[in-house]
């Protein structure tokens, strides 16, 4: 009986010492882990709508970006996901057209506008949502993160909407738009320079 009375003390005694060093070593993985600034994770931004306007902003996109923020410093781990849908807006700014960039020559219509530049990138705040928030045990809650977030969608989505074309298709609606009008408004012959 004393026998098994000691092998439970020293079987107890075990799993203390083995809990102990556990904790110790998670704790000094917190306390002496790497220190550095939050790590954006790189992650597609996809395109999920092109709408074709017809006012001075002749083309919209819309996004869809997952922005992923890890924030490791020695004590804790804070994260945020977030997806972000934005809205970029190219077209001409007609505030730069100047009375010679206009030439009528009886039937003719001569237009020398600058070329089309993104206009309006911003965050659809009803779409966009904060997806997973978590705070490190010996963290406090960190209201910038999401800011930050905020701003590296919006990066991103200028970015991408650039990449993916948008003062290409921003010039040529723009064309399309002002032969229209210029068909509309009676000349037969219409000519569209960007600068």
């Amino acid at each position: 009986m004393k026998q098994r009375l000691v092998l439970v003390a020293i079987f107890a005694l075990c799993l203390l010492i083995l809990g102990l060093g556990l904790a110790a070593g998670l704790l000094a993985g917190r306390f002496f882990g790497p220190s550095e600034r939050p790590h954006i994770a790189n992650t597609a931004t996809v395109v999920t709508q092109i709408q074709a306007l017809s006012q001075l902003v002749t083309v919209k996109y819309v996004f869809e970006k997952v922005v992923r923020l890890d924030d490791v410093k020695w004590y804790g781990q804070n994260r945020l996901l977030m997806v972000a849908h934005g809205v970029a807006k190219a077209g001409v700014d007609l505030q730069k057209v100047k009375p010679g960039d206009v030439e009528i020559h009886g039937t003719t219509l001569t237009l020398t506008l600058p070329k089309p530049t993104l206009l309006d990138v911003y965050l659809d705040e009803n779409k966009t949502e904060v997806i997973e928030r978590s705070t490190g045990l010996l963290r406090d809650f960190d209201q910038q993160m999401e800011q930050d977030a905020r701003r590296q969608a919006l990066e991103e989505i200028r970015l991408a909407a650039r990449a993916s074309g948008i003062l290409k298709d921003a010039a040529e609606r723009t064309q399309l738009q002002l032969y229209a009008l210029g068909h509309a408004a009676g000349f037969t012959e219409i000519v569209v320079r960007l600068r």
